[in-house]
């Protein structure tokens, strides 16, 4: 899943913890688009993973004041 600023995290995390509420930017999430197979070879997917922890308690309190207001709108 990304947001608008390309973070990207795994659809359980989205789901279950983040709630579709980036941890970053405050953004929802959406599903990554595929990249054309045509395109791959010049613009090859990086394979290097990127581990960034939240913290739990900001990301609670950014949530909370988040969650209800719809994406359009935050």
């Amino acid at each position: 899943m990304i947001c608008t600023f390309e973070c990207t995290f795994c659809k359980d995390c989205v789901d279950y913890i983040f709630k579709n509420v980036c941890p970053n930017c405050g953004g929802g999430l959406e599903k990554r688009p595929i990249r054309p197979k045509s395109l791959l070879a010049k613009y090859p997917v990086s394979a290097e993973v990127v581990y960034k922890p939240i913290n739990e308690a900001e990301f609670t309190m950014k949530q909370e004041g988040l969650i209800d207001i719809p994406l359009g709108e935050r």
